[in-house]
């Protein structure tokens, strides 16, 4: 036979795209071409097929015309991940495999020069891709990647280390009754479906000494899913408040733990052991919009994605480029990311926990008693304070002032409650706003707010005061009222009350602006 296909899968964004290696071998001058829009990691395949197959003891048709093609040809191809489909194609069409096998297989995966299988990213946007299909394949790769592709239930896994070990379980039935027949591949496997610890898991709220606002914020975040600024001098303590975050919330269900594995798969981060553990992404302040929210060609997801149903701690905030704080805007909202390039679109999830922390000025100790005296006028903290421009201020939810603690209370035993009790509060916050409209109080839109989130009489008079003499503008009253939702629904009170109002108006009000 001297065509053959084999099915593969390219990424697009979060989306594993269908593609058909067709590999065909003539008469003529021996050549290797390689068609199909593919980008320079997998033209090199001609190279690393070649010696992998000669590595493996195979037979390289040499004195063929190789012509391999990668359908549709309109779809970028990226990566090593065609290595192995290549190379099978080659030996189906050269006859050294059964070509009849190839039908009901998927497969992707790098070759090294000695023809051992290498992971490729994308293994779970794969498998779930795969597992759409009314009549799925099994899906072969290697161990790596196939760890993480068998998280996927109704999808047949199938994991080889080495080239030789497909070729032993393609090769062609024996025509004697009596011969050993090949042995199918294994599979990997497959990991309980365990809660794996939360990276602030091993870091309890206790350890915070004082704080006692600070703390009942992170609280109310993470029991509506809200985004945190927190303001105060250095060594306050904020970075050790965002830490202690990740432990608050709730374990991720399994379509959760999916969408967030697969994102973090599409960038070669996920590990397996780390399945169904909310990630806690800390990026420099150095970053920029691309890594922020994603970029390049082709379009790679960025921290915003990478910390989807996660964490995302921008410390030192108003340090952080201009641009790449303006790019947060539509993400809060939308909760997810398009990223529009003239050859091609992907696009994102980005539903992720911001919590951010600065220092009220660039000395660090404004408005400060008992420490080490502010040296900014107030011309200098103004012009601090206006990196932050307001459009993106009056998206974050809440606004804490996190001041210094005096020495004796450093010294003093640990006080408050700690992370397990407190989680169990924010679980509880969790199911009743499951059981009532089906989201967190964070994603409530204007039109469910109406319906879920009305304040009585009393408490509606403060908020269209508050808001009058504040000057906030009617977003900010929608996440003044989602705020006092989340405080109702962990003292367990189904109305909004005046106290809830007032509690939700003094957590935003760190900072002149918002």
């Amino acid at each position: 036979m001297t065509l053959a296909l084999i099915h593969s899968r390219a990424l697009d964004g979060l989306r594993a795209e269908a593609v058909t290696v067709e590999v065909h071998l003539a008469n003529g001058l021996p050549s290797f071409t390689l068609v199909g829009l593919a980008d320079t990691e997998v033209k090199e395949a001609r190279e690393r097929v070649r010696a992998a197959l000669l590595s493996s003891g195979l037979e390289f048709p040499a004195n063929k015309r190789i012509t391999v093609n990668l359908a549709p040809a309109d779809l970028p191809k990226e990566g090593a991940r065609f290595d192995l489909p290549i190379a099978l194609g080659l030996l189906a069409a050269s006859g050294q495999i059964d070509a009849t096998a190839l039908d009901g297989l998927e497969c992707a995966g790098e070759l090294s020069l000695a023809g051992e299988l290498r992971p490729v990213r994308g293994a779970l946007a794969m498998a779930l891709a795969l597992r759409r299909q009314p009549s799925p394949r099994q899906l072969l790769l290697p161990p790596g990647s196939a760890a993480e592709a068998a998280l996927v239930g109704g999808v047949d896994v199938r994991q080889a280390q080495h080239l030789l070990d497909v070729v032993q379980a393609l090769a062609p039935s024996p025509a004697s009754a009596r011969a050993p027949r090949p042995e199918p591949l294994p599979r990997p496997r497959r990991e309980p479906a365990a809660v794996a610890p939360s990276p602030g898991s091993g870091l309890d709220l206790r350890d915070i000494k004082g704080q006692a606002a600070p703390k009942r914020a992170l609280e109310i975040a993470a029991a509506g899913g809200h985004s945190l600024l927190l303001v105060g001098p250095p060594g306050s303590g904020k970075s050790m408040l965002a830490q202690r975050l990740p432990g608050l919330l709730p374990p991720l269900d399994e379509e959760a733990a999916l969408e967030s594995a697969a994102t973090l798969s599409l960038a070669g981060q996920f590990r397996p052991d780390a399945w169904g553990q909310r990630t806690l992404r800390a990026p420099h302040h150095s970053a920029s919009a691309v890594a922020l929210v994603g970029g390049g060609s082709p379009p790679r997801p960025g921290e915003i994605s990478l910390a989807h149903h996660g964490v995302l701690f921008l410390d030192e905030l108003p340090e952080f480029q201009r641009n790449a704080l303006e790019a947060l805007r539509e993400p809060l909202e939308t909760g997810r990311i398009l990223i529009a390039r003239a050859a091609r679109q992907a696009e994102f999830p980005a539903r992720f926990h911001l919590i951010a922390a600065m220092n009220p000025c660039a000395c660090g100790f404004h408005g400060q008693t008992g420490v080490r005296p502010c040296r900014c006028s107030p011309d200098q903290v103004a012009r601090y304070q206006g990196r932050l421009s307001g459009p993106l201020l009056d998206r974050i939810d809440m606004m804490v002032e996190v001041p210094s603690l005096p020495p004796e209370l450093l010294a003093a035993a640990p006080d408050g409650d700690d992370t397990a009790t407190v989680a169990a509060r924010v679980r509880l916050a969790r199911e009743r706003q499951g059981e009532r409209q089906g989201c967190t109080n964070a994603q409530l839109g204007p039109p469910q707010l109406d319906v879920h989130a009305r304040a009585e009489p009393p408490a509606q008079a403060l908020l269209e005061r508050s808001i009058a003499s504040l000057g906030w503008s009617a977003r900010a009253q929608h996440r003044l009222l989602r705020v006092a939702r989340s405080i109702a629904d962990l003292a367990g009170e189904a109305a909004i009350r005046k106290a809830h109002v007032a509690e939700a108006v003094q957590l935003r009000r760190a900072l002149v602006k918002g």
